[in-house]
């Protein structure tokens, strides 16, 4: 039986680096009432606020669904939970508290963007031009560092057509893998690239959800659209979980609405 709905972010519950829209919302408001929710995905804390949360309270969840929201940042490294001190009381995004959080030092964070830089001007993928104001193509989120290579305030269409095949994703891999061994690098959502100190990926975020919650392998269903071999969800498929491969939110939409449709 399962206990969990693990989902990717962007993609898998939204467009990319957009809200996620009111069907998926009150869809996630409905699992609230049955399952543990388990956002994970490389973005930052407030990136999770903007796309998930603050919608989720717009279509009017409660504290106590909220309760059962468990937000897993930077691929699972840092841990956040909702604790409102009464069932009852309004939601305060205060109320959110880390748990843990696993950074990386200052020196594997220049060693990282130094590599993906330079990686990225030695093929003439660095697009500094195209930046809005105030955006940056490299991002450092604690605990990973991410190459976006438009920036986050780049638009939707310019995301999806900028690498829709991952190819140059893949040659600024692997030329940053020549530059700097000793960090991973998983592309996701439609133009980043996260690297990482191995084994700080979603398969350790997974590990940790399965100390925190303390559930079974068997007791999780995971939605991503990034399930391939090299991409950031493929370390899921690799740990034996259930997963259900999606290409947008509508496949996500479709299945939930099945999975609540039994439950309920």
């Amino acid at each position: 039986m399962k206990k969990v709905l693990s989902f990717d972010i962007d993609q898998t519950l939204n467009i990319a680096k957009t809200p996620i829209p009111d069907e998926i919302a009150d869809l996630l408001i409905g699992c609230l009432d049955h399952y543990e929710i388990c956002p994970i995905s490389g973005q930052k804390f407030d990136q999770f606020l903007i796309q998930i949360v603050n919608r989720l309270v717009e279509r009017g969840v409660t504290s106590e669904q909220m309760k059962h929201m468990h937000l897993f940042v930077a691929q699972g490294t840092q841990y956040y939970r909702y604790s409102p001190e009464k069932a009852d009381a309004s939601y305060d995004e205060g109320n959110w508290e880390q748990v843990y959080n696993f950074p990386l030092t200052d020196e594997e964070v220049e060693k990282i963007t130094a590599a993906i830089e330079q990686a990225a001007k030695e093929l003439g993928l660095w697009e500094e031009d195209k930046l809005q104001d105030g955006d940056e193509i490299i991002e450092n989120r604690l605990s990973q560092v991410t190459f976006s290579a438009l920036g986050q305030k780049a638009g939707t269409e310019e995301k999806y057509a900028w690498d829709p095949d991952t190819k140059k994703r893949e040659k600024i891999v692997a030329r940053a893998k020549e530059l700097a061994p000793e960090f991973d690098y998983e592309i996701g959502g439609t133009t980043s690239i996260n690297a990482i100190k191995p084994g700080m990926n979603k398969e350790f975020g997974m590990t940790k959800l399965l100390e925190e919650l303390d559930v079974d392998k068997s007791e999780i269903l995971y939605f991503g659209d990034m399930t391939q071999p090299g991409g950031n969800d493929y370390p899921v498929v690799q740990m034996g979980i259930d997963t259900i491969t999606v290409r947008s939110h509508e496949d996500t939409a479709y299945a939930l609405r099945g999975i609540l449709g039994v439950t309920e």
